[in-house]
């Protein structure tokens, strides 16, 4: 039998990290060993769902002195994401990320240095493996419609707007079509910002309420025809299988890994 995989969640007191803990704590065949969060109060964390408590540390280096685990799943955002997958590549344990706000400079020197190092880093602004496909078709669609609109919508509390994963779905879907898309420029607007972010001919709105986990929807436009894909995470447990998938796939990888395409092997698919 394969040993149990060990992992740490960084972010572990916040919505999606304590949902990763109680996830990994009934997966099969991974261990979850401790935990890292800036608003540690305390030396552990009761895992939910569970009698089980982990180490808990206020930084990644502070838990690695008293437990280093074989992946880190990271779920904060930004310059804490960058800095806490540098500590962990340095410190040779694999990173599954979840995190928004990495800008394209971020993940080119987390590249370089996963490399350097030969660590696996997947970074990924979606693991609900729905999400995935809908990214994977919405980047076939694409070569056959000249018109389209990304609309998502989040719970009120998050932060950043548009998603992380609608601009990976507008990037995925301007890759797949080679150019940008066709835009209407309306002569009035009564309301400044009604048309939405203009990524490249892609109107893209965003809607924050309470009641919403992560909905994302792509609209083709064509002549007498439209082509509408909708994902709905309706909790944040849709997110974990993709989770729990990466951390057992992520022994595979001694790189920087973007999106979970390749983990499931749609790249492999020809449209």
């Amino acid at each position: 039998m394969a040993s149990e995989i060990t992992v740490a969640v960084n972010g572990a007191l916040g919505r999606m990290g304590s949902t990763v803990l109680t996830a990994a704590a009934h997966e099969s065949g991974v261990t979850p060993v401790g935990g890292a969060d800036i608003a540690a109060s305390s030396s552990s964390t009761v895992i939910l769902g569970s009698s089980a408590s982990v180490p808990l540390a206020s930084t990644l280096a502070d838990l690695f002195k008293v437990v280093k685990p074989d992946v880190v799943v990271d779920f904060t955002n930004g310059e804490a994401a960058k800095n806490a997958i540098a500590t962990c590549i340095n410190a040779r344990v694999r990173v599954v990320s979840g995190s928004t706000g990495l800008t394209s400079e971020d993940l080119e020197d987390i590249k370089r240095l996963s490399a350097l190092k030969q660590v696996g880093v997947i970074s990924a602004s979606n693991f609900a493996l729905g999400a995935v496909v809908l990214m994977h078709l919405a980047r076939i669609a694409s070569k056959y419609f000249d018109y389209a609109d990304l609309l998502e919508s989040h719970h009120e509390a998050k932060i950043d707007a548009p998603s992380g994963t609608a601009l990976s779905i507008a990037e995925a879907m301007i890759e797949g079509r080679g150019s940008g898309f066709d835009h209407n420029v309306v002569e009035s607007q009564i309301l400044e910002g009604t048309r939405g972010g203009d990524f490249q001919g892609i109107n893209v709105h965003s809607a924050r309420m309470p009641g919403r986990v992560a909905r994302h929807e792509v609209v083709f436009g064509a002549l007498g025809q439209t082509l509408t894909m909708i994902h709905d995470s309706i909790n944040r447990e849709s997110f974990m299988p993709g989770v729990m998938l990466a951390v057992k796939r992520i022994s595979e990888v001694d790189e920087l890994v973007v999106g979970l395409a390749s983990v499931l092997g749609l790249d492999k698919l020809n449209a």
